[in-house]
């Protein structure tokens, strides 16, 4: 399990924010200051933090200086102000993404997922196993009981996201979102494509890919454990 620091000085934000990520296999901190949260971080790791600009004592530009100078943990800024200049000096800062309040709910989960795949590799975290299916993170090779099977980018990244969150149902809106971005022009049938060539590649392989990776129709794809 994974877990998530939430800091935002309105409770209201906290709570919702922890309802909407817990049900996806999140634990959620949550500090209304950032001086509260640099106080958790110096004795406690966490995966990924969501972070609040908008802050009385400390800021959150402020947290996000004070907290790069003593871990690397990724950040995504949560805001409500949504200017351009805002969104430039927080990933010119350091922030690994910036999302603006009113947010989408499957929006929020793709960026956060999307961050802690393309942070994972710092944390020293081994490959993803799933019986004799080894995804190495830090090659991107997958091999199934030790030979290699060629994927494309996004083949490999399907796979990885099926593989950390085995048994959640994702909708072909949220594997969009996720793997080839929010604000992007592709359709539905995209999707189906990549997984039907995902699963002839597993399946050529050897691997019995029909007994995992589903089909959920009328939503989208699952892996079953």
């Amino acid at each position: 399990m994974k877990t998530v620091l939430l800091v935002d000085d309105e409770k209201r934000m906290l709570d919702l924010l922890d309802l909407y990520i817990t049900p996806y296999g999140y634990r959620c901190i949550k500090k209304d200051s950032g001086s509260e949260a640099i106080n958790f971080l110096k004795n406690n790791n966490v995966h990924i933090i969501l972070l609040d600009i908008m802050m009385p004592d400390m800021d959150g530009w402020k947290t996000l200086e004070k907290i790069q100078e003593f871990s690397n943990v990724p950040i995504i800024m949560l805001t409500a102000r949504n200017d351009k200049g805002d969104i430039v000096k927080g990933l010119k800062n350091g922030a690994d993404d910036y999302v603006s309040k009113p947010f989408d709910e499957e929006e929020l989960l793709a960026r956060i997922e999307a961050v802690i795949r393309r942070t994972q590799g710092q944390t020293g975290e081994g490959p993803l196993t799933f019986l004799d299916l080894t995804l190495n993170q830090t090659t991107f090779e997958v091999h199934y009981q030790n030979k290699k099977i060629p994927m494309t980018p996004k083949e490999f990244a399907l796979l990885e996201l099926f593989l950390m969150y085995q048994n959640k149902v994702f909708s072909r809106e949220h594997l969009l979102s996720s793997i080839w971005g929010v604000k992007v022009d592709t359709e539905d049938r995209t999707i189906d494509s990549h997984i039907r060539n995902l699963r002839e590649k597993l399946r050529n392989s050897g691997f019995p890919i029909e007994e995992h990776l589903k089909t959920v129709w009328g939503i989208g794809y699952k892996w079953s454990s």
